[in-house]
């Protein structure tokens, strides 16, 4: 029932709420332009509603596009082959260029990554784990995957991502998962993630997030007293000196581990998407006219521990790196020419 809520009710208002945007855009633009001195920011409500009608825009003709390649595919007999699935990646990449290419255009936002360039990697597969802040850090690691690592991502996503339409049907259709953050009784997640891993080929990435869920004060001390109640006090007290991410959730890494023995890991921090989560957050702390940087370490398969304890002492001693690391890093402010919190660091 819910599938078909989301494929016959939410995709279609998308694409009328897409057309409605711009048959009154310029209603919209007079309101946003009225209000924006009364506003901080640069011209805030106006740079927000364009962005907010690029995507809508972009959501939307990519819609019709997959419902023709729906019906290309013999209604979807076929969807699930090598070559409609290397379609759906180039789609996808597209969508992320055409948002990504606006937002450093409108809102003067600037993405940089460090750590080991894409060459790096050449033919071998990766595991990718990456800390959580909001929605916003997974479109921005899948941006870089595809566009600057060249990489064909598979990719575990909390379920309620599949209320996005667009997501909903391209997730579908190539490999991935969309999983649920506390799983009931005989849900074996980690099982689903060994089967997503499992035949990683040279291009391919496994994306997941280890922490489980967006960062939040509640959900960190949720966490540690989940480690406490597990009589896990050292790893515990570990969490708790962890001020920036939540305690990393191993299961689901250590399955990929298990079932990918040839892929190398790389671990992901960034800063500038910290706590935009709901569409308060996104009015109140939506990266503008500043850098977010995205810092990326590659572990060689033969430094991962081979055993299920140490993997788990490894885990969350790169995530207290990855904790001191955005300690150290903050966006860095454009609009006045100097860092808000402090200097970016390398």
């Amino acid at each position: 029932m819910i599938w078909l809520l989301r494929r016959c009710v939410i995709a279609p208002a998308m694409i009328g709420l897409a057309l409605l945007l711009w048959v009154a855009l310029p209603l919209w633009l007079i309101v946003a332009a009225a209000v924006a001195p009364l506003l901080p920011g640069r011209w805030r409500p106006l740079r927000l509603l364009w962005m907010f009608v690029v995507y809508v825009t972009a959501e939307s003709v990519l819609l019709v596009v997959l419902l023709g390649l729906w019906l290309a595919s013999g209604f979807g007999r076929r969807i699930r082959t090598p070559y409609f699935e290397g379609i759906h990646y180039d789609l996808v990449q597209g969508l992320m260029w055409v948002v990504f290419t606006e937002a450093r255009r409108v809102l003067a936002l600037r993405i940089e990554t460090r750590g080991p360039s894409p060459d790096a990697y050449p033919g071998t597969p990766l595991i990718v784990a990456c800390r959580h802040a909001g929605p916003g850090d997974s479109f921005t690691l899948i941006h870089a995957l595809m566009d600057w690592y060249h990489r064909e991502p598979r990719v575990v996503l909390k379920d309620t991502m599949a209320w996005d339409p667009v997501i909903d049907v391209v997730l579908s259709r190539i490999p991935a998962r969309f999983i649920k953050t506390n799983p009931g009784r005989g849900q074996d997640l980690e099982s689903h993630i060994a089967d997503l891993a499992a035949g990683l080929d040279a291009n391919d990435a496994f994306v997941i997030f280890p922490e489980g869920g967006n960062f939040t004060p509640a959900r960190r001390r949720r966490g540690i007293e989940r480690l406490r109640g597990r009589g896990l006090d050292e790893m515990a007290d570990r969490a708790a000196r962890m001020t920036n991410v939540l305690a990393p959730r191993p299961g689901g890494l250590l399955a990929a581990l298990q079932a990918a023995p040839e892929a190398d890991v790389v671990m992901v921090a960034h800063t500038g998407l910290d706590h935009v989560v709901t569409v308060r957050d996104v009015w109140r702390e939506l990266p503008m006219d500043k850098v977010i940087v995205m810092r990326w370490w590659q572990v060689p398969r033969e430094e991962i521990p081979a055993e299920r304890e140490a993997q788990i002492e490894w885990l969350f001693g790169w995530w207290e790196t990855i904790d001191s690391w955005i300690a150290e890093n903050r966006p860095q402010d454009l609009s006045r020419g100097r860092s808000r919190h402090g200097a970016v660091a390398s």
